[in-house]
Parts: C-alpha cells; structure tokens; sequence
C-alpha cells in the first residue's frame, strides 16, 4: 500500500510550471552576479597577490591558499548562477561566499584606515564596499528564491 502525503507549498518557491514574480529580475540578477563573480575569480587566481594583502592576518595558513580558494569558489558559483540548471544552489552558495568574504573587506578598511601610505581614495573606496555587502547578499538570495 503506497501513502501519499500532502506537501504544504512553500510560499517563497513558485509552484511547478508557475512563475516567480520576481523571475525576470531574479534572471537579469544572477547574470550580473555571475559575471562579477567570474572576473573576481579570475583575478584572484591570474593576480593573487593584490588578494593576499587583504586576507586577514587572524586566520590560520597562507594568504594564498585563502586567495586561491576564494577565487576558486567564485569561479565556481558564477558558472552555477549562470546556468538556470543550478541557479538556485548558486544564489544560496553567492549569498554564503558574500557573508564569507566579508572579514576580509573589514580587514581591507580597517588596514586602510590605519595605514599612513593608503591614499584617501583607497581608504573611501575600502570602507564603502562594506554597506555594498548586504544589497549582494539580498539579491544573491533573490536569485535562490526565485529560481
């Protein structure tokens, strides 16, 4: 004998064969973070060094297998937001690397901030990515629940 059970909806994951209000956006979204992420990612791997000097000097091992794992993580998330197979797991996996990212950006500002050689430009541009963290997050998840 087989039991069904009912399944309540989940009002956040559209129904099969509806469409999420937000979908379009949520499309337009994980292009954009894809491709961000992707350049990002590339960078840190063709260019690790300039990554090496923001990893905070807190964490355990190298600056380098930091850089090169993050880079390797967002290489990875990109080409799961950009395709619509995996979109969904690559919202909710850009929504953890933006949290995860984030000591180093304080790092990144705090350094700057302390530091004598840092220009003013790269002090403003340091501590204004930090509130840019949260809008990411938001709309990493955007894309997750959409998808």
């Amino acid at each position: 004998m087989t039991r069904r059970f009912s399944r309540t909806p989940d009002p956040l994951r559209p129904a099969p064969g509806s469409t999420h209000p937000d979908a379009a956006r949520a499309r337009t979204t994980a292009r954009a973070l894809a491709g961000a992420l992707g350049v990002s990612g590339v960078l840190h791997l063709v260019r690790p060094a300039v990554f090496d000097s923001i990893v905070p000097r807190s964490l355990p091992g190298s600056a380098r297998s930091y850089t090169i794992v993050s880079g390797l993580a967002e290489v990875v998330v990109a080409a799961l937001l950009a395709s619509r197979p995996t979109r969904r797991l690559g919202g909710g996996l850009a929504a953890a690397l933006f949290v995860a990212v984030f000591p180093a950006n304080v790092s990144m500002a705090t350094r700057s901030v302390r530091s004598e050689r840092a220009s003013s430009a790269r002090t403003a541009i340091a501590i204004a990515r930090l509130p840019l963290q949260w809008p990411l997050v938001t709309r990493a998840l955007l894309v997750r629940r959409a998808s």
